[in-house]
């Protein structure tokens, strides 16, 4: 079945792989998508779909080094580039929205951007900056007014319509890992006690805001969404009441008639597994196509569609050293090793020059 083609909503792939979204950080000049984004894009467009690597619909969610952004005209040009060499070759494409609202150092800002979140409470850990060459404390975060998360919000939905300019078959909001949007879901972070916290229906209040006014902007069939409960990244963490409130949300995001639904089990990287129970309850509340995520390979990822309990699978390192994963899987052959040095380091080295199959 992972050959197969799958129509999702408007949407036909020539498969049922997708390529995870996956920072690179080689977006050098002023954030934004450049010739070597384009060519390592194309390299991998015989994936299903493709996610791109976060990317912050503001000036204040830059909060790593090098990665891009989709907010200006010269963002839109340069993901043009993009999505032409990916469609060029026959693929598909969304963008991933990503805000990194707390997990941020000031150094990696552009000029007058600034570090908000949902609280004051500085995320723990430290991220590298290019100015300091080295490992720095993320920066404190201002709380967030309520002004501040209406702007936010109609920043995506203003991404989600640049998103469309610039080609992109569509969007996904990065509700995961514990960036903006996971920051106001989880409990352990958002302590709030007005509407935007405190319950789990304020908590979830953020991801369906931002759902329904991408929906609006571009057409709920053109905005998937990820999501990661029990991930622990970025100091977040299960709380009481998850599997409830995940399940509330989800509920409501199948009413908007989402494009997808991609759910990541971060459980090979040593964090605790999403239960299957939860992940069986996500399915059957998304009326609507699921990604699962998660240490596949492709005896796993063949299994879980057989099994019903997905109808597409995401793949993420292997696509990094495997511009041909899919015709790799297809023949049984070997995978190239990732050279994680170099993978988050400027250039092409460790980015565009691995080898493919002759």
């Amino acid at each position: 079945m992972l050959f197969d083609p799958i129509q999702i909503r408007n949407l036909s792939l020539a498969n049922r792989t997708v390529m995870s979204p996956m920072t690179r950080s080689r977006a050098v000049e002023n954030n934004t998508p450049n010739a070597l984004m384009a060519e390592y894009y194309g390299q991998r467009a015989t994936a299903g779909l493709i996610v791109t690597e976060g990317t912050s619909p503001s000036p204040n969610g830059l909060g790593y080094p090098r990665i891009p952004g989709l907010f200006n005209a010269a963002h839109v040009a340069g993901w043009k580039r993009v999505t032409d060499a990916v469609h060029a070759r026959g693929g598909k494409i969304v963008i991933q929205l990503m805000h990194t609202g707390r997990v941020t150092h000031t150094d990696n800002l552009p000029a007058g951007a600034e570090v908000v979140a949902p609280t004051s409470a500085v995320c723990p850990g430290e991220m590298y900056t290019d100015k300091s060459g080295g490992m720095q404390p993320y920066s404190v975060p201002r709380a967030m007014a309520e002004a501040d998360i209406r702007h936010a919000v109609d920043e995506y939905a203003q991404s989600a319509t640049l998103a469309v300019e610039a080609g992109f078959d569509g969007i996904e909001l990065h509700a995961a890992n514990g960036y903006l949007i996971e920051q106001f879901l989880n409990g352990n972070v958002n302590t709030r006690t007005d509407g935007w916290g405190e319950t789990a229906e304020g908590r979830n209040r953020f991801a369906l805001e931002v759902a329904r006014a991408a929906s609006a902007a571009i057409g709920a069939d053109k905005v998937g969404i990820r999501l990661s409960p029990y991930g622990v990244f970025n100091g977040t963490g299960s709380f009481e009441g998850i599997d409830a409130q995940y399940e509330a949300l989800v509920a409501e995001l199948s009413r908007l008639g989402l494009l997808y639904l991609h759910v990541l089990d971060h459980s090979a990287m040593g964090a605790p597994a999403v239960p299957d129970a939860i992940k069986a309850a996500l399915r059957a509340a998304f009326d609507g196509p699921f990604i699962a995520a998660g240490g596949f390979n492709h005896g796993s990822a063949e299994q879980v569609l057989v099994d019903g309990k997905a109808d597409l699978v995401a793949f993420g390192r292997p696509f990094l050293a495997n511009p041909d994963l899919v015709a790799r899987m297809q023949k049984d052959a070997p995978l190239n090793p990732v050279d994680f040095d170099k993978a988050y380091t400027p250039g092409a080295d460790g980015y565009t020059d691995y080898p493919t199959l002759a």
